[in-house]
């Protein structure tokens, strides 16, 4: 009805029985229409007056005095208001008439349909259509390519472009059978046949060809072909199946074991619970999940170990009157606490209480063990337990064992899965510390609103939900060892004055209470964040940026110690060996020579990842090409480091960096120490590059 409402005049008037000649010729002056209806004594209408009923009229004489009866127009061809679009555009096509009324379901003309005014309409609703239709056809991910009825193309869209290779400006108005004569599209241009789902290849490209006619009245006017990229989809279909299948096996495993297991996000959200657990709460999943866990179970220390990624296994507690024994996991992926799983076991028998209860006892003398054991290592053995056969990692090494022995605070720099964590360890074991705690605290991973408890502790009713006998925070526990602040660059800024103090005095206070505690602890961090950019917009305390950075152990990321690459990869596969009770030999030539063309923006862990999936694709035998992933095999070789393109930039790098010793002296007042603050060097780094620059001061 779009169509009949923009094609139709509204301005129209009337004639009745017995008017004049002269009435009818001012209407057709005034209105400048073709035919005038006609109207009987209750409005409807009866007949049209038209301009051929004017020319009868003068040639038998009549004047404008006479009436029009005689040479009214009795067969009346009228539409209705709400005739389809496709029918009224039929009838535009098909008839004879050049104007008719249009009347609604009473019967009272509205308007009048000129025909050349419809036509123009069609015309322009066919012009937008034909832009609709092509920005369709191009935003399709698929290939379309239209042919008129002798095919030659008169449209390819992006998607035909990119699938077979082929450009509009070259290919429009050619012979289809020119750009792609393996494809005959005869049957469906001569004989009207439909072909679905044909396979076809095309620039090492498999694809579903759809080739249809297009049809106007009953006659060929050309057709359609649509290309399917199969290669995408293929393999999407293949993930699918699989994903499909792991999630089944997943359900049925966690819903046929009898334990309950509950699992939380980092923020303690309730995120799944399988059938088990649901049982003991008396509640449906559907009532458990999206909720935070201390909504489910007011006592459960789930979201903790969610925020703070230390396990808690074999824990017996008694909930709703009945013993259990439950055991936190975190979840961590890429070196991150993303939540935790927790694990009830209902023991229904008091044998079965016994055991776990045995189970625990021994594995607490196993950690215990292997603790000490952890702890009779000499320095020597520790340092020789660290992978690396660079020169920056053996300089690393020298500078573990010097600075392990010294009290001071250190700062560990280097990008995200450098091995940090690593190194705040061979520092601790290393150190007179060693036979003390190693504490860690991941800075980020912490909520904010908890940090503050789980760093200095906390008294009895020191907040809404606090322990009633308290609990003791980091620092207290590591006290005699070594508290390692990880990802400090993310300590909120009111934490940071407070840890300040602790470096400064070796004391704090819990939360709640007013009585110092005195402690005797090292603490290193950690960060791959710029700290003086911090300092610089606001984010980081410099009092307590100079405090921890006594002293500085960078670690270079692996793609400037490339040398790494081969120890470590071996060393993985032997780790994963042992883990996963495999028998992988080593690691074929050309897979060794990928993993030391890439780039490695994921550093050590991203190896490390990297070697875990090609030991559970390969099982035994050699590590190779294919049991890498897709993304190290695509990727850019990396730049060789001995190109001539490269030297210049390393000598354009070289002659900057000794433009920022020379003012950092100069603007220290040629103090070496201030200078290696301020360029964020250790005093050593300093001096070996004032030796390298040969620079006198």
């Amino acid at each position: 009805m779009m169509l009949l409402k923009d094609g139709t005049n509204p301005r129209i008037s009337y004639l009745n029985l017995g008017d004049s000649i002269g009435k009818a010729v001012r209407i057709f002056m005034e209105l400048k229409i073709a035919i005038i209806p006609v109207l009987n004594g209750e409005g409807g209408l009866l007949s049209i007056f038209s301009r051929s009923s004017l020319y009868r009229a003068i040639l038998d004489g009549a004047t404008h005095k006479d009436i029009i009866d005689p040479y009214l127009i009795q067969e009346v061809i009228s539409i209705s208001d709400d005739i389809p679009d496709d029918q009224l555009a039929n009838f535009v096509k098909m008839s004879q008439v050049g104007s008719v009324p249009v009347v609604n379901r009473e019967g009272k003309v509205v308007g009048l349909l000129c025909k050349a005014n419809m036509v123009m309409t069609l015309f322009r609703h066919s012009e937008l259509l034909n832009v609709q239709l092509k920005a369709i056809l191009d935003s399709m991910h698929n290939g379309v390519i239209a042919v008129d009825s002798h095919g030659i193309v008169t449209h390819l869209n992006i998607g035909a472009s990119r699938i077979l290779g082929l450009k509009a400006d070259t290919s429009l108005n050619r012979p289809f059978q020119q750009l792609l004569p393996k494809l005959d599209l005869t049957p469906a241009l001569v004989n009207g046949e439909v072909k679905i789902g044909l396979r076809y290849r095309h620039r090492n490209v498999t694809m579903v060809v759809n080739i249809t006619p297009l049809k106007i009245g009953g006659n060929i006017a050309g057709g359609i072909v649509i290309f399917q990229d199969l290669t995408d989809l293929e393999q999407a279909a293949r993930e699918l199946e699989t994903v499909k299948a792991l999630n089944k096996t997943f359900d049925t495993v966690l819903n046929i074991i009898q334990d309950g297991i509950i699992v939380v996000d980092e923020t303690g959200k309730t995120t799944l619970i399988n059938q088990a657990m649901a049982d003991f709460l008396t509640l449906t999943p559907q009532e458990v999940i999206g909720k935070h866990i201390t909504e489910i179970i007011e006592s459960s220390r789930l979201h903790l170990v969610a925020s703070s990624g230390i396990l808690e296994t074999s824990e017996v507690l008694t909930i709703r009157g009945k013993p259990l024994i439950v055991s936190r996991l975190p979840i961590i992926k890429e070196g991150e606490v993303v939540g935790a799983v927790g694990k009830a076991v209902f023991p229904q028998l008091a044998e079965v209480r016994e055991l776990a209860e045995k189970i625990r006892l021994l594995e607490n003398k196993v950690n215990f063990f292997q603790e000490e054991l952890q702890k009779n290592k000499t320095a020597q053995e520790v340092i020789k337990d660290i992978v690396g056969e660079s020169t920056e990692m053996k300089k690393l090494k020298e500078e573990i064992t010097l600075v392990a022995s010294s009290r001071s605070t250190v700062l560990i720099t280097g990008e995200s899965g450098t091995g940090k964590e690593g190194v705040a360890h061979a520092i601790h074991l290393c150190s007179d510390r060693c036979q003390g705690p190693f504490i860690k605290v991941n800075c980020a991973a912490i909520p904010e609103n908890l940090i503050e408890a789980e760093m200095f502790g906390y008294v009895s009713g020191a907040f809404t939900g606090a322990a009633k006998a308290g609990k003791p925070g980091r620092l207290e526990i590591a006290n005699g060892g070594t508290l390692f602040l990880d990802e400090i660059g993310d300590m909120p800024m009111a934490l940071q004055s407070k840890l300040l103090r602790v470096l400064q005095d070796r004391e704090f206070e819990r939360l709640g209470s007013t009585k110092t505690i005195k402690v005797n602890v090292r603490i290193l961090a950690a960060t791959n964040k710029n700290l003086y950019q911090g300092i610089s917009e606001g984010e980081f305390r410099a009092d307590l940026y100079y405090r921890l950075n006594v002293i500085n152990l960078h670690l270079p990321p692996l793609r400037e110690r490339t040398d790494d690459i081969q120890p470590l990869t071996h060393f993985f596969i032997t780790k994963f060996n042992k883990i996963l009770k495999l028998n992988v030999s080593g690691i074929a030539d050309n897979a060794m020579k990928t993993l030391l063309n890439y780039s490695w923006p994921g550093n050590i862990r991203e190896l490390e990842n990297v070697v875990e999936r090609a030991v559970n694709y390969s099982r035994c035998g050699l590590l190779l090409l294919e049991h890498l992933p897709n993304h190290l095999l695509n990727s850019s070789p990396r730049e060789n480091p001995l190109s001539a393109g490269n030297i210049r930039h390393q000598e354009k790098i070289a002659g900057i960096e000794r433009d920022m010793i020379v003012r950092a002296l100069e603007k220290a007042g040629g103090n070496k120490t201030k200078a290696a603050k301020l360029l964020n060097l250790s005093r050593s780094r300093l001096y070996d590059k004032l030796d390298k620059y040969d620079l006198k001061y």
